[in-house]
């Protein structure tokens, strides 16, 4: 039998990279999955790519009124909801000395605030005992030069879950956190500049290479099935051990 044969699961950003990867997996383990994403274009075609058990919602989870619309939607298909993975986030270079109020808001609406009422509108929805997985990032542990407001977005990322936890406890509702370290996606491409500078990224991990999404998705259907169920408020780091050694 499938491990989550039977589930619904929303996946913010599900379009792209990790979240796609996660998407596709867990499909694949029989969950009808719900994929998030700003651009139409790449919503569809994610949806095509996975096949199955999949249906695409275009939103933006800086913007309340379409995450009611997200969750309005898995409402009136599915009626529950039993696995949220908050991963939709962005990142980018800023000096300190070059921090602009933009660059500060964008972020935290994105990153923080955005992950947070996507959590607090999902609630509703959830059934007892149900998964709930959020996207931080080694950043979140680590100094990086130029990276300190999506860094203290990823640090806010991994205490949300820890409260969170004690909120939820009397449902049953567990909240972890994956952490993952340079993975090989279109984000990470952009951050560096383009697909020919990321040997600079494999440089620094201790395994010698980059991270695949397929990877982080394993941590995130382990996360999200009963195989972790003793596993509450944790954060499992896919990093290659950069934050670990």
């Amino acid at each position: 039998m499938k491990k989550l044969e039977g589930k619904v699961a929303v996946i913010t950003g599900g379009n792209s990279g990790i979240g796609l990867a996660t998407a596709r997996l867990l499909a694949n383990e029989g969950a009808h999955v719900y994929i998030t994403g700003r651009r139409q274009a790449e919503l569809d075609a994610a949806v095509r790519e996975i096949g199955e058990n999949v249906t695409g919602v275009q939103s933006d989870v800086s913007n309340l009124a379409d995450l009611d619309r997200l969750f309005d939607t898995v409402r009136r298909q599915h009626g529950q909801l039993d696995i949220l993975f908050a991963n939709a986030a962005l990142g980018e270079f800023m000096p300190l000395g070059q921090i602009t109020e933009e660059h500060y808001d964008r972020t935290f609406d994105i990153n923080v605030k955005g992950l947070l009422f996507t959590v607090q509108k999902a609630l509703p929805l959830f059934k007892e005992g149900g998964s709930i997985v959020l996207n931080a990032s080694t950043a979140g542990s680590t100094g990086t030069p130029a990276l300190s407001v999506y860094s203290a977005t990823k640090a806010a990322v991994r205490n949300f879950a820890r409260s969170w936890t004690l909120d939820l406890k009397d449902r049953n509702i567990r909240v972890n956190v994956v952490s993952p370290g340079p993975i090989h996606t279109q984000g990470l491409a952009g951050l560096a500049g383009g697909e020919d500078n990321l040997g600079a990224f494999a440089e620094t991990i201790p395994w010698g290479r980059l991270g695949q999404p397929e990877e982080v998705a394993k941590v995130v259907l382990f996360l999200a099935s009963d195989d972790s169920s003793f596993v509450v408020g944790s954060e499992i780091f896919v990093d290659g051990g950069v934050a670990q050694i």
